[in-house]
C-alpha cells in the first residue's frame, strides 16, 4: 500500500474546482477525474473523494443559482436546530412520563 501524502488547502479547493467546473461544462465528458489528477500530480481517487466530500457540504451545488445554493444552506442549517430541538423535547417527555409511571425506576 504507499504512504499517503498530505496536499495542501489550495491543491484540494484547485482540484475539485477544475473537475465541478469540467462536470458542469460538458456533463457527458468521462475521464474527468483522470485529467485533473494527472494535471496536478493527485491521483483518481484522492481527488473523487475531495469532490464528493465538497459536494456533500454543499460548498458549490453544480446548477444551482448561488442565492438558491445559500437559501438551501440555510434551510439545512435551520432543519438541524430543530432536529436537535426536536431531539432534546423527546428526552424531556420521556423523562416526565418516567415521573407519572410509579414502576419505573428512573
Amino acid at each position: 500500500m504507499p504512504a499517503h501524502r498530505r496536499y495542501s488547502r489550495e491543491v484540494i479547493e484547485r482540484g475539485v474546482q477544475l473537475v465541478l467546473e469540467m462536470r458542469e461544462e460538458s456533463p457527458k465528458r468521462s475521464g474527468v477525474m483522470r485529467e485533473v489528477g494527472e494535471l496536478l500530480g493527485v491521483h483518481p481517487e484522492a481527488l473523487r473523494h475531495w469532490v464528493r466530500k465538497a459536494e456533500v457540504k454543499g460548498e458549490r451545488r453544480v446548477g444551482v443559482a448561488s442565492s438558491d445554493a445559500e437559501l438551501i444552506r440555510r434551510l439545512e442549517k435551520e432543519n438541524a436546530e430543530l432536529r436537535r430541538a426536536n431531539g432534546v423535547l423527546k428526552a424531556a417527555a420521556t423523562m416526565f412520563a418516567s415521573e407519572l409511571n410509579p414502576r419505573s425506576t428512573f
